[in-house]
């Protein structure tokens, strides 16, 4: 037991932890005050102990000099009192050798009478004692770099405090007049967004045009879309078309592992925003901080809440916060509080979402201005060959264009550039291509069973380019490219794209056998069971009615316990997967009636496919024409 209570003694640990930290300089202050005893000991040890040195030609020891001023060898003798030395010329020795040093004692009694006898020449002199010199500009040093060293000890303790006590201060960028270099003619492709903006930043120039009617500044406003559709370009605008003061931030930033540091950055970035009103705050990726509340799974996270409270508080509280405009910025906003989105913290709501055909052709000629492009690209043509694509795409896609100009040592970007630029964004960097094999032409006719399918398919997408050269992990490809843009999707045209996906898997079993089928359509599959899913289960296209099953894919929080219940009993599920059964097989017939109808045409076209490796849109039309046309009326399988 008593072991035992000294273990627990020996391992206890401070109660106070101001104490420990205090302790630390003292500790320090002791090591450098044994430093320097242990230093003055050592230098008076040096300084006090007679110099032991090796035996070399021109010294002579005491004793030696003793008996030879007895055998008279010795005819001069200079004597060194202050260093205790002596310097004796011998007799009959060379010139190089007639000089020796000699270390006497401090007291010799009886040395001079000796050497006076012995009938050599005697002279005493006294030199400068430079030891105590020396040990003064020593002690001195030693005083100096303890002085440097307790100096750079404070030093670094008042940085810590410091830093302590701004720890809690705001890392927002200030601008006083953001020159961010953007104005709203740079930004094209989201022009509902730019007029809801406008608005504010004609509110901060001339708000006398809104007061006179009893107008309220908004206090916050959300930019809502998709990575890359220009909501930071926005803010951008905004800074550069206002020439107020500007605050730039963004969410990660507020939130510290220390509970009370993210809220005391809000409330110190709003109190520098007050006193430079009217102004504007940007908070880039505001889902990082503006979460919503609740313990969800795996607890809560107490920092952050509390940084969200605060901001709340700042946005819209007791004293609110007027001339102070936040726009945010997130492409998440069904995970943001529902306390953030209210009216009177933020308005308004912008969505910013992918740019049509018009939008994408701005976009296009904003991002062009920089770039020599030949006079024969058609930048309408790329605006239509690239649906989906944001504006980080589409200057990525000019980018790449460009590069690829530079790599070619062409003076101007051309449409080939353009369009192997739009090949390397969407599918990945160019492989080898493969030799003539059969590999080769087993991906041939999985290719042109695709196209060959969506050709013959009323209301699918036209085909836009069939090749055989491998990009990413694709062996080989082929594009589609929407003939108009359209909200909304029809039931036909879902059944079209099931069928044309299934395409590829029915060119290979029909043309080589139910043994041949390959791997290839593994991602095919994939695509057509989400599909027929969703057409069960969320758009109520199949027998089961008008039913939505599955909702739409949400975070757990508290209170929020969608995905934690099942949305229908074992009896539909079992209907369920019995209906997208019937929808893939009865597409997946289709697909090979179309490939046995159209067997000659295929045959001929993936000869040519297989010569030429890549057919353009409009070539692969004609061809399917001239074909069809030109086939045997009925064709042995």
């Amino acid at each position: 037991m008593k072991r035992q209570s000294q273990k627990n003694l020996c391992t206890s640990t401070p109660q106070n932890p101001t104490l420990t930290k205090s302790a630390k300089p003292k500790n320090k202050l002791g090591s450098l005050g044994r430093l320097a005893a242990g230093w003055m000991i050592l230098q008076t040890v040096l300084l006090a102990t007679p110099v032991l040195a090796q035996k070399d030609p021109s010294s002579l020891s005491y004793g030696e000099f003793l008996q030879k001023l007895e055998q008279g060898e010795v005819s001069k003798v200079e004597l060194d009192e202050t260093n205790n030395r002596a310097t004796v010329t011998l007799k009959q020795q060379p010139e190089a050798k007639a000089s020796k040093n000699v270390l006497i004692f401090e007291r010799n009694p009886g040395l001079a009478s000796k050497i006076t006898k012995s009938g050599a020449e005697l002279q005493v002199k006294t030199s400068i004692d430079r030891s105590a010199t020396a040990s003064i500009l020593i002690n001195l040093l030693v005083i100096f770099m303890l002085l440097a060293g307790l100096i750079m000890i404070i030093r670094r303790s008042a940085n810590a405090s410091g830093q302590a006590f701004s720890f809690g201060k705001s890392r927002a960028r200030f601008q006083m007049e953001a020159k961010t270099g953007v104005k709203f003619d740079d930004v094209a492709g989201i022009e509902e967004a730019k007029e809801e903006l406008q608005e504010v930043v004609t509110f901060l120039k001339e708000p006398e045009k809104f007061t006179a009617v009893g107008a309220k500044i908004p206090r916050g406003m959300l930019l809502i879309g998709p990575p890359g559709t220009g909501k930071t370009l926005l803010a951008k605008a905004i800074a550069g078309e206002a020439g107020v003061p500007f605050f730039s931030i963004s969410g990660s930033e507020f939130v510290e592992m220390f509970v009370g540091v993210g809220a005391s950055r809000v409330r110190d970035l709003f109190r520098k925003a007050k006193e430079n009103a009217p102004c504007l705050i940007f908070i880039d990726e505001i889902d990082a901080v503006g979460r919503q509340r609740g313990a969800g799974i795996g607890g809560g996270n107490d920092e952050r809440e509390q940084t969200l409270n605060q901001l709340l508080t700042e946005m819209d509280g007791f004293e609110g916060n007027s001339g102070v405009i936040v726009i945010a910025a997130t492409n998440r906003p069904d995970v943001l509080d529902v306390a953030l989105l209210r009216p009177g913290r933020f308005d308004r709501q912008v969505m910013v979402d992918y740019p049509d055909y018009r939008g994408r052709l701005g976009i296009l000629e904003v991002h062009s201005r920089d770039k020599k492009i030949d006079l024969e690209v058609s930048l309408e043509a790329i605006a239509r060959r690239t649906p989906g694509f944001s504006g980080a795409d589409l200057a990525n896609l000019l980018n790449e264009a460009a590069i690829l100009t530079a790599r070619r040592r062409k003076e101007a970007v051309t449409m080939l550039e353009i369009n192997d630029a739009v090949d390397r964004v969407v599918a990945g960097m160019e492989g080898t291509p493969l030799i003539d094999s059969k590999a080769k032409r087993l991906i041939a006719y999985h290719e042109i069973g695709h196209a060959i399918v969506a050709t013959l398919t009323p209301g699918h997408d036209l085909v836009e380019k069939v090749t055989l050269i491998p990009r990413g992990q694709a062996k080989g490809l082929t594009w589609f490219t929407p003939d108009e843009e359209q909200g909304l999707v029809a039931r036909n045209q879902i059944l079209a794209k099931i069928t044309s996906t299934l395409g590829g898997r029915a060119a290979e079993e029909m043309i080589f056998g139910d043994g041949e089928v390959t791997t290839g359509a593994s991602n095919d599959l994939e695509q057509v069971t989400s599909m027929a899913r969703q057409m069960v289960t969320k758009f109520g296209m199949s027998d089961l009615g008008l039913l939505s099953l599955e909702g739409q894919e949400q975070p757990v929080f508290l209170g929020n316990d969608s995905m934690q219940r099942a949305e229908y009993s074992e009896a539909i599920a079992a209907r369920i997967d019995s209906q997208v059964r019937t929808i893939v097989l009865q597409c997946y017939e289709n697909a090979k009636k179309i490939i046995q109808d159209n067997r000659y045409t295929i045959d001929r076209i993936t000869d040519i496919l297989i010569e030429q490796e890549t057919i353009e849109g409009e070539e692969f039309r004609k061809l399917v024409k001239k074909f069809s046309e030109s086939s045997p009326k009925k064709l042995v399988v």
